[in-house]
């Protein structure tokens, strides 16, 4: 699908690694990028994001590239949405709705696909009045993956209502489910690791490496959407049960984080978070802010973590373990890829369950005497 970007730069530092990864979003998601166009501005336009002059000269350019689509790196209201479709005569798709039809295209197994529809319902409720009149002959494609096109229109609030709680209700019981599951590792003294990180650091390349197992890897952003769950014997630590999560990504959608909570729920319970983070990105700290933003949002951040810098065979690092200023391991340098540093992975494992180990045994003491 033919498509004309519109990238705004509000004075962040980082705008253009934002470009780049909006960019990198759009490809994901098949967008033809036939044109692209920057508009610097203080603050939004109330009414059209870029104003009324910038969104001419956009008009114009979508003319004359025959562009599908616009897509636009910032999320828009809904009148700014209806708004620019009025003055396009094309679908206008915001970051937020790229987002959402990224994980409906990536979402494989029932449960993912359930989490994605309750986010997409979500956003759409927001959207209705008046939203494809213009665009009714239209079907399909981005921003409309999952939905049934032009018969959108007449969805209604109430409709969308019913099945919001439908799905509600049918992840409700999949995350008893879990909680089920997770009991019975807890009985077991089982301990769970559970891989978090921005998309495309690499989780699931480190997951296979970790675990032998054969879970999907690409070189694109929400590569993984459903969490994959396997056991491992490690030495001195015995069965560990590891799992590999969605990726998170900077201003993540709140419709996402909400339907997804089953699926993170396996973050908030587990008893070490890897924080695996790309060593090879100018913007990892950035990238690492953004994962600690997103795991105090899910209520994680109080879960022992340890930050495992990926790919250090593009970066030009060697494999090694840095503890903190306390001597626990805080920092492992791996390459999944090639398999180098995980042995110095496997000790921090261990040493976190032994540690986790003595503080529940001084619990237990303490709650005895």
């Amino acid at each position: 699908m033919k498509t004309l970007i519109i990238s705004v730069n509000l004075g962040e530092l980082d705008y253009q690694a934002h470009v780049d990864e909006f960019i990198m979003l759009a490809e994901s998601a098949g967008a033809e990028i036939v044109s692209h166009i920057a508009v610097k501005r203080d603050r939004p336009d109330a009414a059209l994001f870029i104003g009324s002059g910038k969104v001419q000269e956009a008009v114009l350019l979508a003319d004359s590239t025959d562009a599908d689509i616009i897509l636009f790196d910032q999320p828009l209201s809904p009148a700014q949405q209806r708004n620019l479709e009025r003055q396009f005569q094309r679908r206008v798709i915001d970051r937020v709705a790229l987002i959402l039809d990224i994980f409906a295209l990536r979402a494989q197994s029932h449960e993912g696909k359930m989490q994605v529809e309750l986010a997409r319902l979500q956003h759409l409720s927001t959207r209705l009045t008046g939203m494809w009149t213009h665009l009714e002959r239209q079907q399909g494609g981005i921003g409309m993956r999952g939905g049934p096109g032009e018969a959108q229109i007449e969805l209604d609030r109430r409709i969308i209502g019913d099945k919001v709680r439908s799905l509600r209700d049918r992840l409700k019981r999949v995350q008893r489910q879990r909680g089920t599951q997770r009991r019975a590792r807890s009985r077991g003294n089982i301990m769970s690791v559970s891989l978090v990180g921005y998309t495309n650091a690499g989780k699931s390349t480190l997951f296979n490496a970790l675990t032998r197992a054969g879970a999907y890897t690409a070189d694109q952003l929400f590569a993984t959407l459903d969490t994959t769950t396997r056991r491992v014997w490690i030495e001195g630590a015995g069965q560990v049960v590891v799992s590999d999560t969605v990726g998170f990504i900077r201003d993540l959608p709140p419709t996402l984080i909400a339907a997804f909570r089953a699926t993170l729920e396996e973050t908030v319970q587990a008893d070490l978070l890897l924080h695996v983070v790309d060593a090879a990105s100018p913007q990892r700290d950035e990238q690492i802010s953004e994962v600690n933003k997103v795991l105090g949002d899910i209520g994680a951040d109080q879960v022992p973590r340890i930050l495992v810098y990926n790919k250090i065979d593009e970066a030009g690092y060697a494999p090694r373990v840095e503890r903190n200023e306390h001597g626990t391991i805080a920092r492992v340098f791996v390459s999944a890829l090639e398999r180098a540093g995980l042995d110095g992975l496997r000790e921090a494992i261990v040493e976190s369950g032994q540690i986790a180990g003595n503080n529940a045994f001084n619990i237990e003491n303490i709650q005895s005497e």
